[in-house]
């Protein structure tokens, strides 16, 4: 029988020790089960072993790891039944399981390994909050008890290395839902500015093939020259939203995402921009964060697009609980602002187009973090967009605002 001494035990609180370290930064989780394997075996003193994780269904379990094992025999044991003989047992019982009455395996898999190349197998459950999500299976090359102690090392590192399964399924689940509410958000964004412009240009080209059948060469014209002002407009909202697209939240934060993209803009679009920041930190989540950058852009995606202004403002500030986020610029004011939603009525009030993409979506996403968004008419001329949001992230009812 192998020795379990104090070395042993040194080591083995080591392994557990590199094990807790590991759980921070391991990205490639089932590489990192994979790595143990061989200190597993090692502790176990066996001579082989596999690590297998539970499959997506919840039914199987797959093999990412082996060593010392036949090849034919790895590749029968690729994906086996979570309640398959021996492991099976373990599974339930959940706990590390010592068996020396390997006749089940060997019926199961048809090889003669269980009978020739091992004496006595050792299962130790991959769990976490009593949820299984794997385990390794340790082969021996003779008949041994395995001591309580190590049974409960053993469990102890199950545990750890459970945990870091965990962790990974659960940073997969997050990375999903960013990846879902980012699509969402891109495509809330094509379709409340450049579906609508497309949406106009369709109207417009019915009108001109019915100024063509009608032989309205006049019409015609017109038609044909509004279709070509919206189709240039679309092409520079694509750009936009393609430059928008490419340049998401900064990593550093709100307000040093803000000064890059101010110190940027007028390389950009020709239109100077003041930044001014009265604000020394800022006590806000990152969905806060990216929902106030996502504003800001969108408000000054609008001044280019349709203010005609050469000069804008950009100002953050702090009002008690509340931060006051600012755009203004010296442009045609709210008809310039609305100039596509008015392509074919002129100007209105600014109470009746709420619904404009721009103001849409910059008011859907103050919602979002408990804000409101005011727009005005400066009286000098140009237009303002205020954003105010509470400092804190707070549940709204949902409502427009």
């Amino acid at each position: 029988m192998p020795e379990f001494d104090e070395n042993y035990h040194h080591q083995a609180f080591a392994i557990i020790s590199e094990v807790s370290a590991s759980l921070a930064d391991e990205d490639d989780v089932e590489e990192m089960l994979g790595r143990f394997l061989g200190t597993m075996i090692k502790l176990a003193h066996a001579n082989a072993g596999a690590v297998r994780v539970l499959t997506t269904d919840g039914k199987h379990l797959r093999l990412v790891g082996a060593r010392g094992l036949p090849p034919d025999l790895v590749d029968k044991e690729r994906l086996v039944p979570i309640d398959c003989g021996l492991c099976g047992s373990a599974i339930r019982n959940n706990r590390t399981h010592y068996e020396i009455d390997l006749r089940p395996c060997a019926v199961r898999t048809g090889h003669d390994y269980f009978e020739k190349g091992c004496e006595a197998m050792v299962v130790v459950p991959l769990q976490h909050a009593g949820r299984l999500l794997g385990n390794y299976s340790l082969f021996l090359p003779e008949r041994f008890e395995i001591p309580e102690e190590v049974a409960l090392l053993f469990r102890s590192i199950g545990e750890h290395l459970g945990m870091a399964l965990e962790n990974a399924r659960l940073k997969r689940e997050n990375l999903r839902i960013t990846l879902t509410n980012e699509r969402q958000m891109m495509a809330a964004e094509v379709h409340d500015s450049l579906a609508q412009t497309l949406a106009y240009m369709k109207m417009r080209l019915t009108l001109l093939d019915d100024a063509l059948v009608d032989d309205e060469k006049e019409r015609a014209t017109k038609y044909a020259g509004d279709v070509r002002q919206a189709l240039d407009d679309a092409y520079l909202q694509l750009r936009e939203l393609l430059s928008q697209f490419r340049n998401r939240m900064d990593p550093m934060g709100l307000l040093h995402g803000l000064q890059t993209f101010a110190n940027n803009f007028h390389d950009r679009t020709g239109i100077a921009l003041e930044y001014r920041n009265r604000v020394a930190d800022l006590r806000l989540s990152v969905d806060q964060e990216a929902q106030v950058y996502y504003i800001v852009q969108e408000a000054l995606a609008n001044v280019v697009r349709h203010s005609g202004a050469t000069r804008a403002r950009l100002t953050l500030e702090g009002d008690g609980d509340y931060y006051v986020v600012t755009v203004e610029d010296n442009g045609k004011g709210g008809q310039g602002f609305f100039a596509i939603a008015n392509r074919t009525g002129g100007f209105e009030e600014h109470p009746q187009l709420r619904d404009h993409f721009g103001l849409s979506i910059m008011r859907e996403r103050a919602r979002k973090i408990g804000g409101r968004i005011e727009v005005a008419n400066l009286p000098e001329g140009g237009f303002r967009v205020r954003l105010i949001f509470p400092a804190m992230a707070i549940r709204v009812p949902e409502k427009k605002i």
